[in-house]
């Protein structure tokens, strides 16, 4: 019962804190106010949270990996892979080595690889916080695709980075060809345990589904479980479970192309991983904030042992070592952008010269967040001789301060550096969806066309038929002349068709109004209304604004 009190908490916690900065008339990010949650939570009620970290790692990183990779943009992933990869594996490993020398050098307590291990968990970046932060100064489309690349990416390698410091922390030794080796192992085995899983589960599913039909919850239950198969699987063998958690969710999203699940199963689908991925990111942050008197108490004990009397220097020491993330990210993206500049005018191309406002922007979104405090608690309790892991305390602590210090720089600074900055025209995809939604409308008529002959064929009332046939093929020919149309004609084509969704929604809100007053004086039953307002719904998310 005690647990279960403690999940209801933190999942009440968790909705709190989305109408706090709902009701907040400063853009705070969403991670910090459930952070000051948790630590109110902590200030008045002692949950005794005891965190296991695996048990921890395995709950929560899974299917939020596999979100990521299910959702992100494929188009930006490859358009952008260059500068992508380039922050997503060689920011890393550059962060890993400047961080790691500082951390060493800031406390001579710290083995160096301990040092690699936090630099390394530090290294990740979530472009989830990002969003939440630019949510009143909206970050580029394109940098915010380069930022949900980078951190689909950076996810794994930083953490497959921690792995092997903490290898060399508790065995003592460290070889550099053997860890190349065992990277490729760990890395090609979790890829492909990935796409293998999510691939011939979705083959099985389908099989079943066209011989015994479609169930929606399991269907959804599946997709929930594949990252955990996934990433299990992978643990295994000794892989990278969370390289096969991303590949898991990258390859889902090619299966979902192929169309053969049922609509209802989508869109509800689509809701229960909204629901997923907002409940496993706030208890993860409000958690956080639960723990925080243990870990600055943890902390501060190890400061002393280090030589430091006065807990303040905690403080100090995270602010060095977020300006040191900060500093290590911007000279990154300076060289780079220097050498990719180079490159394009070399082949004669003719790109846009980024200022040092958008590359500080760029440096700035790179905000710690979830994965990074997952990481951490995974950090052993132990030695391999039972001794405690050297100043465990301290790293958490350390990761947590920059979690928060770098959630609140940049919910201060984005705003400020993204404010009218002047950017390249963002290509335009109306020509495209246009195009898209002509050649489905298409094939809409010609599937009326056969229906409407193969239902009336033989039939007294064949007429009947034919005239619902031609009504319904009107429509769609409307949007084909109306999406065909450019210049002046397209605008004004757009604005009838803003004009008629205003009042079809108007008309639908008016109909959902009348169901609910009729239930209400039991004109009817629930079972029927019910039905008529999901109709209504799905409707109103038809014709609602993209």
């Amino acid at each position: 019962m005690e647990m279960i009190a403690i999940i209801l908490v933190l999942l009440l916690a968790v909705v709190v804190s989305g109408m706090l900065t709902r009701l907040s008339p400063a853009p705070l990010p969403l991670p910090l106010v459930q952070i000051g949650l948790g630590a109110l939570i902590a200030s008045v009620a002692d949950l005794s949270v005891q965190l296991q970290p695996d048990i921890f790692f395995l709950l929560f990183l899974p299917p939020l990996l596999f979100l990521d990779g299910w959702r992100i943009p494929k188009e930006g992933l490859f358009r952008d892979k260059g500068t992508i990869l380039e922050l997503a594996l060689g920011l890393v490993i550059f962060t890993v080595l400047g961080v790691g020398f500082l951390l060493n050098w800031l406390f001579p307590a710290m083995p160096l690889a301990v040092a690699f291990a936090l630099a390394a968990i530090l290294s990740p970046t979530d472009p989830i916080a990002v969003s939440a932060i630019a949510a009143r100064v909206p970050v580029p489309k394109r940098l915010m695709h380069i930022l949900e690349g980078e951190s689909l990416l950076n996810d794994a390698s930083g953490l497959v980075c921690m792995r092997f410091a903490v290898v060399a922390a508790l065995t003592g030794s460290f070889s550099l060809v053997g860890a190349f080796g065992t990277f490729l192992w760990v890395a090609i085995g979790g890829i492909t345990i990935g796409v293998a899983v999510t691939w011939s589960t979705t083959r099985a599913v389908g099989w079943v589904t066209r011989r015994l039909g479609e169930e929606t919850g399991s269907q959804i239950l599946i997709s929930l479980l594949i990252p955990f198969g996934a990433y299990l699987l992978a643990e295994h063998l000794h892989c990278s479970g969370i390289l096969a958690a991303v590949a898991a969710g990258i390859t889902m999203s090619y299966a979902d192309q192929s169309g053969q699940i049922l609509a209802i199963t989508r869109v509800r689908g689509h809701a229960v991983w909204d629901t997923v991925q907002f409940a496993a990111n706030g208890i993860i942050f409000v958690l956080l904030g639960e723990q925080l008197p243990l870990i600055i108490a943890g902390a501060a004990k190890a400061v002393r042992e280090t030589g430091h009397h006065d807990p303040v220097w905690l403080i100090a020491y995270v602010a060095v070592i977020t300006f040191a993330l900060a500093a290590l990210r911007f000279t990154w993206v300076w060289v780079s952008l220097r050498f990719t500049l180079a490159r394009a005018a070399r082949r004669g191309e003719k790109r846009y010269v980024p200022g040092l406002r958008l590359v500080a922007a760029t440096s700035l979104a790179g905000v710690r967040g979830a994965i990074t405090l997952a990481g951490v608690l995974t950090l052993p309790l132990t030695m391999n001789d039972g001794s405690a892991f050297p100043v465990r305390d301290l790293a958490i602590f350390l990761a947590a301060g920059v979690i928060i210090l770098s959630l609140v720089a940049a919910s201060i600074g984005l705003p400020f550096l993204l404010k009218n900055l002047e950017l390249p025209p963002e290509p335009s995809q109306q020509e495209e969806e246009d195009r898209v939604r002509n050649a489905a409308a298409e094939a809409a008529i010609k599937a009326l066309e056969k229906m409407q002959h193969k239902m009336g064929s033989g039939r007294n009332d064949a007429d009947l038929y034919v005239e619902v046939g031609a009504r319904l093929m009107e429509l769609y020919r409307e949007r084909i002349d109306g999406r065909s149309k450019t210049g002046a004609e397209a605008d004004l084509a757009r604005k009838a068709d803003a004009i008629e969704r205003e009042l079809r929604l108007a008309g639908l809100r008016a109909e959902r109004d009348e169901i609910y007053r009729v239930a209400r004086v039991r004109g009817t039953s629930d079972e029927i209304a019910r039905k008529l307002v999901r109709e209504i719904d799905l409707l109103e998310a038809r014709f609602g604004p993209a």
